[in-house]
């Protein structure tokens, strides 16, 4: 396990909207959130999620000029901390984050992680719920990762 996890509202957001944020806290234990990443998930946050401030804010400005603030923050918090794990699932959002040779992984990769882990007995439930919201899933990524999780 990565000495710090940072995740971006998305994440946040659609594990809330599954019944399955606690996952994080049984995998990570403790994770990592800006400010504005608090704001944009917009509950009150778990004792075991914890906003830090980014020591570089002229960074999250230049993040800001391609990417939504809160995004641009997570990723600026990240490359404040060496060896973290960022959580994050927007595409351009990641492609940033690699390009800066961050670790990053997204919803499904946690999800994966917990089935492996077993936190979760099965995958399949958990993509049906994500199908009833908002969020999309090509029916590809969602064959490439029951086939990981050997369903």
């Amino acid at each position: 396990m990565p000495p710090v996890v940072i995740a971006d509202a998305s994440c946040l957001i659609l594990l809330e909207n599954i019944g399955a944020l606690e996952l994080l806290r049984q995998l990570f234990g403790r994770v990592l959130v800006t400010d504005v990443v608090a704001r944009e998930y917009g509950l009150p946050l778990p004792a075991w999620l914890q906003v830090t401030a980014m020591q570089n804010p002229r960074q999250v400005q230049l993040l800001a000029l391609t990417l939504d603030p809160g995004e641009a923050s997570a990723i600026a918090l990240a490359l404040e901390q060496p060896d973290s794990l960022l959580i994050i699932d927007e595409r351009r959002g990641r492609a940033v984050a690699q390009q800066l040779q961050l670790n990053t992984t997204g919803t499904l990769g946690i999800l994966l992680r917990a089935k492996q882990e077993g936190h979760v007995m099965a995958l399949r439930p958990l993509l049906d719920a994500i199908a009833g919201t908002n969020f999309r899933l090509s029916a590809g990524l969602i064959q490439t990762v029951l086939k990981q999780a050997g369903e």
